[in-house]
């Protein structure tokens, strides 16, 4: 049996006039000899009133600090009203479609309630209903505990529902519907002339959507991996091939992807804010440790980390600028504050010991006089602070110095 899992986005399930174009997805593939999982989202966006956002706001119009138990038993229904509608325009068409819950779907997860993450996943009943030729349609984003307690995935989790159905069905194919025809190198809302990626490896789709591209979730891209089973990135809307994502190394033995195309993309991250702290010598040996100890054990989560004899600078989300703040002068540090700032980097696998990337790109924003705050690099991305204002001219800059528009 050729199991192939089909994930539509919330835009995908919105309205009927979609759901015919889904349903047309769902034929082709049973046409080309595939037994179809489909996994969807809840229908639409933000007021919508199915939407996840929506529901979360009819929960805290009663309490806008609602217990992370009780909000994932409203955020469970978004995707069981898509669920249900889905499987219905399916049985309309002649399908023997079944709708399941994250729960009867065999996935199982901790009770880390709106952010859960998956134990196991236990096929057996999805396996079962692909052998009687039925079509099961799943609520994505679900789960449910060891104890039948619902949870959710956290956002993106459709994806990672997909992903990890596709690792335990060991399927040919994860293929994520969304309203784009496929990964970007650039945001189409910044740059002019982005181009759309034919193949990407699993580890530079991670990086982009961990430095803030909003195209796959990476917990999915890390669980198709560990299979090396290929996603495909592509469109409810139009027949474009979409981003195939996998192990490209192991698909191109010459390595010519990866080799040949030093970046593969730009994003960004805006909401952030800088903290200096200064140390000096009569803190002790320690002082750093307990500046992210203090982070740590307040649950704010630090990047573009740089330590220096007598200083450590540290971003964070401005969400959590006045808490940080606050408990690391409680502490007796000296701190300074930036705010209004923007993470921008550059991406790819190709730069791993490539002469004169940095110079690239250090040059890309100094000539158009965009002032750098900060930055930090690995092999495969280098990210740099700068002001807020200039995240657009900085993703035009860097997007066209690596060579990476059409």
């Amino acid at each position: 049996m050729r199991i192939i899992v089909q994930k539509f986005g919330g835009t995908s399930v919105a309205s009927p006039e979609v759901r015919e174009l889904v349903l047309r997805k769902i034929e082709k593939a049973r046409s080309q000899g595939y037994s179809p999982v489909v996994v969807v989202s809840a229908m639409g966006r933000q007021g919508a009133p199915y939407a996840t956002d929506t529901l979360i706001g009819v929960a805290k119009t009663a309490n806008k600090n609602i217990a992370a138990h009780e909000l994932d038993q409203i955020m469970y229904c978004g995707e069981m009203i898509s669920a249900v509608v889905m499987a219905g325009t399916l049985q309309a068409a002649g399908m023997d479609a079944v709708m399941l819950t994250g729960g009867h779907a065999g996935i199982i997860t901790d009770t880390n309630f709106t952010d859960a993450r998956i134990l196991k996943v236990d096929p057996t009943r999805i396996n079962s209903l692909l052998k009687q030729g039925k079509v099961p349609v799943v609520c994505g984003f679900q789960g449910m505990t060891t104890e039948y307690e619902f949870t959710t995935l956290g956002r993106g989790g459709s994806d990672t529902t997909a992903s990890a159905l596709g690792a335990a069905l060991n399927a040919e194919l994860v293929e994520i519907y969304t309203d784009v025809d496929g990964i970007m190198t650039a945001d189409p809302r910044i740059v002019d002339n982005p181009k759309i990626l034919e193949c990407i490896s699993y580890g530079e789709v991670c990086q982009l959507a961990h430095q803030g591209a909003k195209v796959i979730h990476p917990r999915a891209v890390e669980i198709a991996m560990q299979k090396n089973i290929p996603l495909v990135v592509k469109s409810t809307f139009t027949d474009a091939a979409g981003t195939l994502i996998t192990n490209i190394a192991k698909e191109d033995p010459d390595g010519a992807e990866v080799i040949d195309r030093v970046a593969t993309g730009v994003t960004y991250l805006t909401n952030i804010v800088q903290i200096k702290v200064h140390l000096d010598d009569s803190m002790g040996g320690d002082a750093s440790f307990k500046v992210f100890k203090t982070m740590a054990d307040n649950g704010i989560s630090v990047d573009l980390i740089n330590i220096h004899p007598g200083q450590i600078m540290f971003t964070i989300n401005a969400e959590h600028a006045e808490q940080a703040s606050m408990k690391l002068r409680q502490q007796g540090y000296e701190i300074a504050v930036l705010e209004n700032c923007a993470k921008v980097s550059v991406v790819g696998g190709g730069m791993r010991e490539v002469p004169g990337v940095m110079a690239s790109f250090i040059e890309a924003l100094s000539s158009n006089r965009i002032v750098i705050l900060q930055t930090v690099d690995s092999h495969t991305s280098i990210s740099v602070l700068v002001p807020r204002s200039d995240v657009g001219a900085a993703v035009q800059a860097l997007h066209e110095k690596f060579g990476l528009s059409n």
